[in-house]
């Protein structure tokens, strides 16, 4: 394994959607009492639980690919790769995006890198890949 990065969701989302979590928690407990609310905060508590880890984003870069999520690439398909600042980042999902691109991103993850495609059978252009460390990904997909 050459490169290996999850992007998590940031604490203060998770806290964000418990509290909003806690607030059917509250209703519940008003209006059907203490069992339904126990029943219910332990569903909602789970319920985040699963999202936290469903809804990380693991890139790795071996010896024969590139695996973003489900996603994946053989190595001699990869062109040049371009680390990206955060307004390339912000342009690039918006109004510079490509209908046909693959995108690999996270909200709340700012930065990241464009990963060029070079294969007469895909019509995908690149890939747009949300990176906390997008210097070194693109560093790891140049050095083939």
């Amino acid at each position: 394994m050459r490169y290996r990065e999850v992007i998590r969701m940031p604490f203060w989302l998770l806290a964000l959607i418990y509290i909003f979590l806690l607030s059917l928690v509250l209703s519940i407990w008003a209006a059907l009492g203490d069992s339904a609310a126990l029943a219910s905060l332990i569903l909602t508590t789970t319920l985040l639980i699963l999202l936290a880890f469903k809804s990380a984003l693991v890139i790795e870069l071996d010896e024969n690919e590139l695996r973003v999520g489900r996603a994946h690439i053989e190595i001699k398909f990869i062109g040049a790769a371009e680390p990206l600042t955060k307004l390339q980042v912000q342009k690039l999902r918006t109004r510079d995006a490509d209908p046909a691109a693959f995108l690999g991103i996270r909200f709340w993850s700012s930065t990241g890198v464009r990963v060029k495609i070079n294969d007469a059978r895909d019509t995908t252009p690149y890939w747009l890949i949300t990176s906390n460390q997008g210097d070194a990904l693109a560093k790891a997909l140049n050095s083939n």
